[in-house]
């Protein structure tokens, strides 16, 4: 038997827990039905009541809700979709899955975010959908382009897989009309060990989604439940939310206040810690509005900075590699100078609930040593 340890700085992200979820888990295991249940549905409606909208359709994973939600907007071979180079491969991944190209653009490196004169730029006769990426859990204001995007019948979906909780203005993330799809994987904001939730526009887009993610079956369960037969109405994925999994979201929900809080709180600590080190930029995911998911910086000789901090401990990350330098995707690379830019300098340090500020501050300890030994060392061989 081994003792469990609460992870510090050598972690770059883990989940948190506050108690309630393997209980949670545990009654719908002993309850004997493990897929998608009324426990799936009670989540849906409590994440719809805390966002403040009218509909939520949960699926297996975030991948899962960007691909289903582009399908329900229409989404497929012919078009184009603009979207980050700089986000997880998943968001690419889920534009290709529909058949369609991805048309990647750069970002404003101090967010790492799009902006609205970046993906009006990219916009061509195909753009079908435009999927901004709320890095590290900030809000993109698309009210300037909202209207022109709709006359030219483009979608915005947003992939929110970082800002559950997050608000635009005075809204939540969520609740601005678009389609926006979230992720609760094991280390998000709230997570349910693994799931994703889309917020639909319609009726009707909340209806295809549903179909969809129950391989094109009309009825719900309960309604199955209640006949012989059911009805296929189209092409589907087994893509639903399973209770178990619910369950430990819906524990979660219960504390979405105390994540909150306490992600803020971390945040603004590394800013206040990295203040005094020059060279570093932080990237701002604007802690007023949103919940913060990841603390980033920019520095120089990132990958030899990478190395010594990893050798002294500290469990920092890099999110993410550029996606149009990836193989994968080289058909469709373009010159996005502020995205290679950031590719080569940023630095995800720890940042997960479990941290506290003396984690923090030797966090920024050991990246002041290494910037200096670092710079040494480059002044050395030059």
């Amino acid at each position: 038997m081994t003792t469990a340890t609460t992870p510090d700085a050598g972690r770059n992200a883990s989940p948190y827990l506050y108690g309630e979820e393997a209980a949670a888990a545990a009654r719908v295991l002993e309850g004997g039905h493990y897929g998608h249940t009324e426990v799936t549905e009670e989540f849906e409606r409590r994440i719809a009541a805390f966002l403040g909208v009218r509909d939520a359709v949960a699926v297996v994973s975030g991948t899962a809700a960007l691909h289903t939600a582009l399908l329900a907007a229409g989404v497929g071979p012919s078009h184009e979709v603009i979207v980050p180079s700089m986000t997880f491969c998943a968001t690419v991944q889920a534009i290709l899955a529909v058949g369609a190209t991805p048309r990647f653009v750069d970002i404003d490196p101090a967010t790492m975010c799009v902006t609205d004169q970046l993906v009006m730029d990219a916009v061509t006769d195909k753009t079908a959908a435009v999927m901004p990426v709320l890095f590290g859990g900030r809000a993109i204001d698309f009210s300037r382009i909202r209207k022109e995007l709709a006359a030219r019948d483009i979608t915005i979906v947003e992939d929110a897989a970082h800002a559950f909780g997050s608000r635009n203005g005075a809204r939540h993330v969520g609740a601005t009309g678009d389609l926006t799809c979230f992720s609760f994987g094991p280390i998000k904001n709230l997570t349910c060990g693994q799931g994703g939730i889309v917020i639909p526009r319609t009726r009707a887009e909340a209806d295809t989604i549903r179909r969809l993610r129950m391989l094109g079956v009309v009825q719900s369960q309960a309604e199955r439940g209640r006949t012989t037969s059911y009805q296929v109405d189209g092409f589907g994925l087994r893509y639903q939310l399973s209770g178990i999994n619910a369950a430990i979201g819906l524990a979660q929900l219960d504390h979405i206040d105390t994540a909150e809080t306490t992600r803020r709180i971390l945040w603004r600590a590394y800013r206040r810690a990295l203040a005094g080190l020059d060279g570093v930029r932080l990237v701002d995911v604007d802690p007023d509005r949103s919940v913060p998911h990841l603390c980033q910086v920019l520095i120089p000789h990132r990958d030899e900075i990478h190395a010594q901090m990893k050798t002294r401990g500290i469990g920092v990350g890099v999110h993410y590699p550029p996606n149009h330098l990836q193989p994968a995707f080289a058909q469709w690379r373009r010159d996005l100078p502020a995205t290679e830019r950031a590719g080569r300098e940023v630095l995800t340090l720890p940042f997960h609930q479990h941290l506290t500020e003396n984690d923090i501050d030797r966090v920024v300890t050991v990246l002041g040593q290494a910037l200096k030994t670092v710079g040494a060392a480059s002044c050395a061989r030059s």
